[in-house]
């Protein structure tokens, strides 16, 4: 079923409005159409409880300024791009110095803060529309997006994007979800544990990728097979903010899973991009959040499915340019579930 609520006023003086899709579970998804940003995820426990188990706002005035993208659709390009400029059919485009000397998810005028159109829903998914014009954010050509969130019967959402370009360009789009499967007031996540099918990993000089592709074995990186997210957090200099390379072939296959230690609530991830960014949310200080709740370091982790970054300056990597003749598609699906704890 698909119902409408208020969601709060835009800069722009336009009221956002809130899409609530569920089953007959009871599983319950909340997106909007400003940003086409997920909002809520109610789960069923096994126990008879549904926790929200996805860190967000309470209503559209959160989302403005938001520094952390807390469940934005991240586009055109999600990560970092090295000395914020590139090259793309010999020109040479140049973008905001928004990390450092680095461009961080494309700079200013995000995407998740832009109010989307709605281009279709039914009783179990919703479609947003977002044209971003020619030169927008300092990206070449003209991009038409759509992403649908689909609510299944078994709890499984699927996230589908799609986007046109008029010319060839970068188009690397995520979501920029935080889990938190104990609840997502429910303090840190470092108890989880996280299972990661990835045999290979980008190391990173700062946060920039050196080009290599490293095997995790021996490494801070190994989740082959699960283990708590806090199991090698000493030997890092903070959390996980680092890219994993899938070993999916392209096909959407499930690539990760991760249980809460309170609830058992497990999620699979399954999705068809090469790479995903795992993101602990180390620095994190909301102080007031979805129900007044105040976000402190590893409240939430992201799992962010996406093109390696830096990607267009690593010729080694899989390359996000696309063009009118090869529009960007890929999807990511969320599944739901209980275990024991």
């Amino acid at each position: 079923m698909l119902t409408t609520l208020p969601f709060g006023p835009t800069p722009q003086g336009t009221d956002a409005t809130l899409y609530l899709l569920g089953n007959d579970a009871g599983m319950l998804v909340g997106v909007t159409d400003l940003g086409a940003n997920i909002v809520c995820c109610r789960v069923p426990d096994g126990r008879g409880s549904f926790p929200d188990v996805l860190l967000g706002h309470s209503g559209a005035p959160g989302y403005i300024g938001d520094g952390c993208y807390l469940g934005a659709i991240v586009g055109r390009n999600a990560n970092r791009i090295a000395g914020a400029s590139f090259e793309v059919g010999g020109s040479t485009y140049r973008l905001a110095a928004n990390n450092g000397p680095n461009n961080l998810h494309s700079g200013p005028h995000k995407w998740s803060e832009r109010l989307w159109q709605v281009a279709g829903s039914d009783d179990r998914s919703v479609t947003f529309v977002l044209t971003s014009r020619k030169g927008d954010q300092g990206y070449p050509g003209q991009v038409q997006v759509h992403v649908t969130y689909r609510l299944s019967p078994d709890n499984r959402l699927t996230v589908a994007y799609h986007a046109l370009p008029s010319e060839a360009t970068i188009v690397n789009l995520t979501c920029h979800a935080y889990w938190n499967l104990n609840g997502h007031a429910a303090g840190d996540v470092l108890g989880h544990t996280l299972r990661i099918a990835a045999q290979s990993y980008t190391p990173m000089d700062g946060q920039i990728p050196t080009g290599e592709i490293a095997r995790v074995e021996g490494t801070p990186y190994d989740f082959r097979t699960a283990r708590r997210v806090d199991a090698c957090l000493d030997q890092l200099p903070s959390g996980y903010d680092d890219n994993f390379c899938l070993d999916n072939g392209g096909r959407v296959c499930e690539v990760a899973r991760l249980v809460g230690d309170q609830t058992g609530i497990w999620m699979g991830v399954s999705t068809d991009a090469p790479g995903m960014q795992v993101y602990t949310a180390d620095y994190f200080d909301v102080p007031r959040a979805k129900d007044g709740i105040h976000y402190g370091a590893f409240a939430g982790i992201a799992l962010e499915t996406q093109h390696y970054p830096d990607a267009i300056h690593h010729k080694n990597f899989p390359q996000p340019v696309y063009t009118p003749n090869r529009p960007f598609k890929s999807t990511t699906v969320f599944s739901f579930g209980t275990s024991e704890v």
